[in-house]
């Protein structure tokens, strides 16, 4: 596959109810395809957060997004634009990292998530000086290319997402009460 230059095409979801950031590198070619992140059927992402809230995975791009902003989980990519062979983070040249105090300005972030080690280091390299105080906690890939990971695995290693929010409904109603 040859490398071109891609542009992130997915709006990034985010409220003001919004306490944690899932930041992938860039969207695959499915998930280009479908306008929403993690589309790739092998991609077991949705699997993972509907096994954490103990619900069935959200399908579809409006379930999904819905999803996400009723758990106060926020969905961008580290990356608006780089040049990339298909979906492999690996191959990633001339990054380009997307504004994410964009989100902050609107969202108080407790936490960044990044899925995956190449998220996490351009995260760290490019993008967390936009988000200064806010705690990072890489996260590994639920890409099928990370099979050395089962799903359980991944639910484990996503454990601490639900104890950030769950943390933040707490602050939250001390403050109101």
């Amino acid at each position: 596959m040859e490398p071109q230059t891609v542009r992130h095409g997915i709006a990034p979801v985010f409220d003001g109810r919004s306490r944690v950031l899932v930041l992938g590198t860039m969207p695959s070619p499915a998930s280009r395809e479908a306008g929403f992140y993690y589309a790739h059927p092998q991609n077991r992402f949705w699997k993972v957060l509907g096994a954490l809230f103990g619900c069935p995975g959200p399908v579809g791009a409006q379930a999904r997004r819905s999803f996400l902003l009723e758990r106060g989980i926020a969905m961008w990519d580290v990356l608006g634009s780089c040049t990339i062979e298909g979906a492999s983070d690996a191959s990633i040249r001339d990054p380009k990292p997307n504004d994410l105090s964009r989100i902050a300005r609107k969202a108080d972030l407790a936490a960044v998530f990044t899925t995956g080690s190449k998220a996490a280091e351009l995260y760290r390299r490019h993008s967390a000086r936009m988000l200064p105080g806010v705690r990072h906690v890489p996260l590994p890939s639920t890409s099928a290319a990370n099979a050395r990971m089962r799903l359980a695995d991944l639910v484990a290693a996503y454990r601490p997402l639900v104890e950030v929010l769950a943390a933040c409904e707490e602050a939250d109603r001390r403050r109101k009460a």
